[in-house]
């Protein structure tokens, strides 16, 4: 299926976004964003491409998010090594991913139900954080501070992505465990 083969395409860019962003010796760094918003675009069209022809798969619904961590990781690693944003961002954001691979995995597994899917909060959240760390990759010079308030907005929209999923996982464990 196209959107599996995507999201399998979004997991490949990764490498390639650390080879790009390392191997980049400019400031801006232009080649990494270019890799960054390709993942990123694909990540749109998978999705797109699985709603509009009813191709959602399991396994879409574990590569797409797999791909979306580990480019975001990805993201925020190379640009805490820079310096750009501290390291409790990383940390945050890691443990977050980690809290909903988990997460999907003990709904999918032990209640033996399909992974939820993504809502607006969680969608809304990748956008702004593709932005803020876009913005922090072509301007590596804002201020350590400014950075670091705006990786903090998008890490408190993650948060808060986090929260409502797990008020979804919740009521699907609740659901199941009423109805069986």
């Amino acid at each position: 299926m196209i959107p599996n083969l995507l999201s399998a395409f979004r997991i490949c860019l990764v490498p390639v976004f650390y080879a790009a962003y390392f191997l980049d010796s400019h400031a801006v760094k232009v080649y990494a964003l270019a890799v960054y918003a390709l993942a990123s675009f694909t990540d749109f069209l998978d999705g797109y491409i699985a709603r509009k022809f009813k191709l959602t798969s399991n396994l879409g619904k574990i590569l797409d998010p797999l791909g979306d961590k580990l480019m975001m990781v990805s993201v925020l690693t190379c640009i805490t090594i820079d310096g750009v944003i501290p390291l409790w961002a990383l940390i945050t954001a890691g443990i977050k991913e980690a809290l909903m691979g988990i997460g999907g995995l003990v709904i999918h597994r032990k209640v033996k139900s399909d992974i939820p899917p993504s809502n607006i909060l969680g969608k809304t959240s990748t956008v702004v954080f593709f932005l803020v760390c876009a913005t922090l990759m072509l301007f590596p010079a804002i201020p350590g501070s400014t950075a670091a308030l705006m990786i903090g907005v998008a890490i408190a929209l993650m948060l808060m992505a986090l929260g409502s999923y797990i008020l979804t996982f919740t009521a699907v464990i609740k659901r199941r465990s009423n109805a069986g």
